[in-house]
């Protein structure tokens, strides 16, 4: 067995979102902060998306989370996260998951019945709380950075569905909220390949049609970079969504950042207390625990302190590499499993999409 490249990892899933969490052989990777690690394993070593993410290592609905030693003075260790085609500054199932490995497999100390750690990731110091139990990590709650709302009721002109209003709204990421039920869906397993598709196309107008800023945060992505589905509760909770993550796939999860997003939302309204428990349900019925912790200011926005709480479980560890003959070093992707252009411009039938009439 020859190969090069050799990174060790262990596989994790969080409500049904799967990470592949790096625990070594990553090398130097250069940056003082993981904002700008982040940014140079971007620039430089792009590669080591497309080995842990690209067939036949990979799959679409996988993420990769890099842990790293921080120079942060108040943080335990740092995390760089990587998406399908993306490295978003903040994830919350990718925080979920890698705090459980990271206290599982021993890279910082358990406590039990609660660890404290601070994670530094992209997007500033994430505090963890994780109830522990028998050498287990059985819940993990994140504190996310402050979550606003940025405009309400947003007309968007979509390609092959209409008009479609959205809501707009930060918490790690700018999402944009659109009512499924508008379009005939309720969010179940059936329907995700079309909430995919049609979710990637509200994402690509919305980024042109509705632009966002961050006041605070001037380095994060300044577009709106994923399109949330939500719905009437089925299972119990408050809300049903999923969130579509480029290049055009549904989360597992309850996506955590959403959920913060949301919450911003709903407190705004008036709907949602300080203090008060938010269910938020997954497209597969699990879900994630929302909580508005305080509030505080963005700029001149308001703003909240939003924590979200979930489960994950470790499912698989080893050591991935490639042989130097292997034609496909770099992976690849099929338009079967990884949407292209081509595929994201056609609308499943099934459904009368003209909202616009």
């Amino acid at each position: 067995m020859r190969l090069q490249r050799m990174l060790e990892y262990v596989d994790a899933h969080a409500e049904g979102e799967p990470s592949r969490i790096v625990i070594g052989g990553l090398g130097d990777v250069p940056g003082e902060t993981m904002l700008d690690k982040r940014g140079y394993l971007m620039r430089e070593r792009d590669d080591l998306r497309r080995l842990l993410l690209h067939e036949p290592r990979g799959m679409v609905s996988l993420s990769a989370d890099l842990i790293l030693p921080s120079s942060h003075p108040d943080a335990d260790l740092g995390y760089v996260i990587i998406e399908s085609t993306d490295y978003p500054v903040m994830s919350g199932t990718n925080t979920i998951n890698t705090a459980t490995v990271i206290l599982e497999l021993g890279l910082a100390p358990m406590t039990e019945p609660v660890t404290r750690l601070r994670l530094e990731a992209p997007a500033g110091i994430i505090e963890i709380e994780a109830q522990c139990r028998d050498g287990k990590c059985e819940r993990v709650t994140f504190h996310n950075q402050p979550a606003f709302v940025v405009r309400l009721g947003v007309p968007l002109e979509v390609t092959g569905i209409g008009t479609v209003a959205v809501d707009v709204a930060y918490g790690g990421a700018f999402f944009a909220f659109v009512d499924a039920s508008t379009l005939g869906f309720a969010i179940v397993p059936e329907e995700a390949a079309e909430l995919a598709h049609l979710g990637e196309l509200v994402t690509r107008a919305a980024a042109e049609q509705a632009p966002v800023h961050h006041p605070g945060s001037p380095h994060i992505p300044q577009e709106v970079t994923f399109t949330n589905w939500w719905a009437s509760p089925r299972d119990g909770g408050d809300w049903r969504n999923t969130n579509i993550v480029s290049p055009g796939r549904v989360d597992r999860s309850a996506c955590g950042t959403a959920t913060c997003a949301w919450m911003a939302i709903q407190h705004a309204a008036g709907t949602l207390a300080v203090g008060q428990p938010f269910i938020s349900e997954s497209i597969l019925g699990s879900n994630f625990i929302g909580r508005v912790e305080s509030l505080t200011r963005v700029g001149d926005l308001a703003a909240i302190v939003p924590s979200v709480s979930g489960r994950a479980w470790v499912y698989g560890r080893g050591h991935l590499g490639c042989d130097p003959d292997d034609p496909f070093t770099d992976g690849y992707t099929l338009s079967d499993t990884w949407p292209t252009e081509s595929t994201r411009s056609r609308v499943a039938p099934g459904h009368g999409y003209d909202v616009g009439a």
